[in-house]
C-alpha cells in the first residue's frame, strides 16, 4: 500500500477522484485533461471512469493494467469467468450495479471483488457494512466488467417484475391458434411476469442491435443469449421453471400450436412500440432433451433500404453487381453460410430494381422483410406451396424479375434456369463456401454444364466480419512473416499502411462495433463458361477468376484490413486461404 499512499500524497491539489489522481501520477493522462473529464462527468451525472473510457482518453485495457500496478492488485480477464459459477447472495445486487463490481469468491471472512476502480473507498465501505467482511480487490477491464455486472446484477425476478410502458404491445390476432387440448392453458400463457420478461428481452435485444435471441432450456438451468455483431452473449438466466410458460407465450403470439412440442415449428410475430413503430420477428422452435429451444430473429426492414454503399462493396465489386442486376435476363446467385447477410444483399438489389414499370415476384421461406411494390409469396409445404409450385405460377404471371429464397433441389434449379434462359432475371441463394465452388455445386446437383454456362451471369460469395470500433482501435505490431502467411503479397507489405487490432471501450463490444461485408463478386466470363462446359473443377475456375481480377474472399478480407475496417484475426476467422 506504500505505492498507493505515495500516489495520493503527491497528487495535484484539485479534488479529483482517486482513480484520476492515480492516472495523473502514472503519466497516463494530464492534470488538465483529468479535470475536464471530471467536470464533464459531474455535469452529465455519470461516473468518472465511464466518462474516461467512453471518451477514449484511456482504454479499458490500459486503465486496468495501470491500476493493477499502482495498487499492487491482481489483474483478471473477465472473459475467463463462468457466470454460472459465481457465488450468489453474498452482496446486494443494487450495490454491485451501482459501483460496477462483481463478487468473485469468499474466503473465511473476506470477499474477493472485481473492480475497475480500486480507489473507490465508498464502494469498499458499502461492501464492509453490508456483509461485515473485508474486501480484497481484483482488477478487471471496465468494459468487460460492466457486461458481467449487467448479466449478474439484475435477477430474472427483477426483470420479470419490471413494468413495460403502455405503448408496447404484441399483435395477438392469432391467439386463437392455441388449442384447448394442450398441456398449457391460455391462463398460464398470459402469466404477467412471463409476459413482462419476454417484453424486456425483446426490447433489450432490439436496443443492443442483436440479430437473434436464443432461449435455451437445460436440465437445471435456463439460458437467454443474444447474438450481437455475430457473437453470442449470455444475457439472463431466469428460473428453469418458466420454460414451459415462456415457450407457450412465444408460440401463441407467433401463431404456432402450443400443444405440439414434439416437432419443430416456424412462425412470425410483430412487436408494436409506440403508435407508428413495428418490429418483425421470425420464430423457430426446436424440441430438445429438456424442453423447447426457441430462436427469435429480429427482422429489420430498414436494412434493405440502406443502399448498396452501406453494405461494404468495393467500387469495382459494386459496379459488377449493378451491371449484372440490370441485365434483362440471366441468373444472379448470392452464396454464403447462414447469417452471412445474403438476404439483405438480395433485398437491397430488389429495392434498386423496384420501380412501377417492373413486375417483381419473390418466393421465400418465409418472407422476412416486406417490400412495397414486390409480390412476395411465403412457402407452405403443408399446403403444397413449394418453391417449385411458386416458380411455375410466377412464369404464368408475366414477371420481369424473380427472386427465389434458396435453390434446394434439382427441380427448383431446373425451373429457375429455364426462367433465366427465357427472358427473366432470376436471383437466388445457395449455401456454398465461395463463388467458384457454386458452379461445381450446381453441377453436382445434376444440372447440365450447358444450362449453367448459359444462365448464370454473376455469383457473389460473402461473409460478415466485425467492424473495428473507430473510437478505440489501435495500431497492431504484426510481423511481416505473419502478414505474408495470412495471404498478403510481397508488394502489399511495404509499410505504407497500418493494421489495427481491437481494444475495447464503453462505446463498443470487445473493440468491435457493427459488421462489414466481405465479398467475392465473380462475373461469368466466356473463359469461365468454357471451363464449365468442359466440366472443369473449382480450382480451375478460381484461377481463371483471379486472372480476371476477381478477389478471393480472403483477399477481399485482407483488403478491408489494409483499409483499417477490421482486424487480421477477424478475417482469418471467417475466410479460408
Amino acid at each position: 500500500m506504500a505505492a498507493v499512499d505515495s500516489i495520493f500524497n503527491q497528487a495535484p491539489t484539485m479534488a479529483l477522484p482517486g482513480l484520476g489522481r492515480a492516472l495523473v501520477m502514472a503519466g497516463k493522462i494530464g492534470q488538465k485533461a483529468a479535470e475536464d473529464i471530471f467536470r464533464k462527468a459531474q455535469t452529465g451525472r455519470t461516473s468518472f471512469i465511464a466518462e474516461l473510457t467512453g471518451s477514449g482518453t484511456v482504454s479499458a485495457f490500459d486503465l486496468a493494467h495501470t491500476m493493477s500496478t499502482a495498487f499492487a492488485a491482481p489483474l483478471l480477464d473477465m472473459d475467463a469467468i463462468d457466470v454460472q459459477r459465481l457465488p450468489k447472495g453474498l452482496l446486494d445486487t443494487k450495490i454491485c450495479s451501482t459501483y460496477r463490481i462483481v463478487v468473485l469468491s469468499k474466503r473465511i471472512n473476506r470477499l474477493f471483488v472485481a473492480t475497475a476502480d480500486p480507489s473507490d473507498q465508498e464502494a469498499a465501505e458499502k461492501i464492509k457494512f453490508s456483509t461485515q467482511m473485508g474486501v480484497d480487490w481484483v482488477i478487471a477491464e471496465y468494459d468487460k466488467l460492466s457486461r458481467l455486472v449487467e448479466a449478474t446484477s439484475t435477477t430474472a425476478a427483477d426483470a420479470m417484475e419490471s413494468i413495460i410502458g403502455d405503448d408496447f404491445e404484441f399483435d395477438e390476432a392469432s391467439a386463437d391458434t392455441a388449442t384447448e387440448d394442450g398441456d398449457t392453458s391460455v391462463s398460464e400463457v398470459e402469466d404477467a411476469p412471463v409476459v413482462r420478461f419476454l417484453h424486456k428481452m425483446l426490447l433489450d435485444a432490439f436496443s443492443m442491435r442483436a440479430s437473434d435471441l436464443h432461449f435455451e432450456p437445460f436440465e437445471h438451468s435456463y439460458r437467454v443469449r443474444f447474438r450481437v455483431d455475430g457473437e453470442l452473449r449470455e444475457i439472463a438466466s431466469p428460473p428453469v421453471a418458466i420454460k414451459e410458460k415462456l415457450a407457450a407465450r412465444i408460440k401463441v403470439i407467433s401463431r404456432l400450436d402450443i400443444s405440439e412440442k414434439r416437432v419443430p415449428q416456424d412462425g412470425k410475430m410483430k412487436l408494436k412500440i409506440g403508435p407508428d413503430r413495428v418490429i418483425d420477428f421470425r420464430v423457430s422452435t426446436l424440441p430438445t432433451m429438456f424442453g423447447e429451444k426457441i430462436v427469435i430473429r429480429i427482422l429489420d426492414p430498414s436494412a434493405a433500404k440502406l443502399g448498396i454503399e452501406a453494405l461494404g462493396y468495393e467500387p469495382e465489386e459494386k459496379e459488377r453487381l449493378l451491371a449484372a442486376i440490370h441485365r434483362p435476363y440471366g441468373m444472379v446467385l448470392v452464396t454464403g453460410p447462414t447469417g452471412s447477410g445474403k438476404t439483405v444483399s438480395l433485398y437491397t438489389c430488389l429495392n434498386i430494381l423496384n420501380t412501377p414499370g417492373v413486375n417483381i415476384a419473390t418466393a421465400e421461406d418465409p418472407c422476412e422483410i416486406t417490400l412495397p411494390g414486390v409480390n412476395q409469396v411465403s412457402m407452405n409445404e403443408k399446403a403444397g406451396m413449394t418453391f417449385t409450385v411458386a416458380l411455375k405460377a410466377f412464369l404464368r404471371q408475366d414477371p420481369d424479375i424473380i427472386m427465389v429464397g434458396e435453390i434446394r433441389d434439382i427441380e427448383t434449379a431446373d425451373i429457375a434456369i429455364k426462367a433465366a434462359q427465357t427472358g427473366h432475371l432470376v436471383m437466388s441463394t445457395l449455401h456454398t463456401n465461395d463463388a467458384p465452388t457454386t458452379l461445381t455445386r450446381m453441377r453436382n446437383m445434376g444440372i447440365a454444364p450447358f444450362n449453367i454456362a448459359s444462365s448464370v451471369i454473376l455469383i457473389t460469395a460473402q461473409r460478415l466480419a466485425r467492424r473495428l470500433c473507430p473510437n478505440c482501435k489501435t495500431p497492431a505490431d504484426i510481423p511481416r512473416e505473419t502478414l505474408l502467411d495470412a495471404g498478403f503479397k510481397e508488394e502489399d507489405v511495404d509499410g505504407s499502411w497500418t493494421p489495427y487490432h481491437p481494444v475495447g471501450c464503453a462505446k463498443c463490444s470487445n473493440g468491435y462495433k457493427g459488421r462489414i461485408g466481405i465479398y467475392q463478386v465473380m462475373p461469368i466470363s466466356e473463359e469461365i463458361q468454357r471451363i464449365v462446359l468442359r466440366d472443369g473443377n473449382a480450382p480451375e475456375i478460381a484461377a481463371q477468376a483471379e486472372i480476371e481480377g476477381v478477389r478471393s474472399l480472403r483477399q477481399a478480407g485482407l483488403h478491408k484490413v489494409k483499409l483499417g475496417m477490421t482486424s487480421l484475426e477477424e478475417v482469418l476467422g471467417c475466410t479460408n486461404v
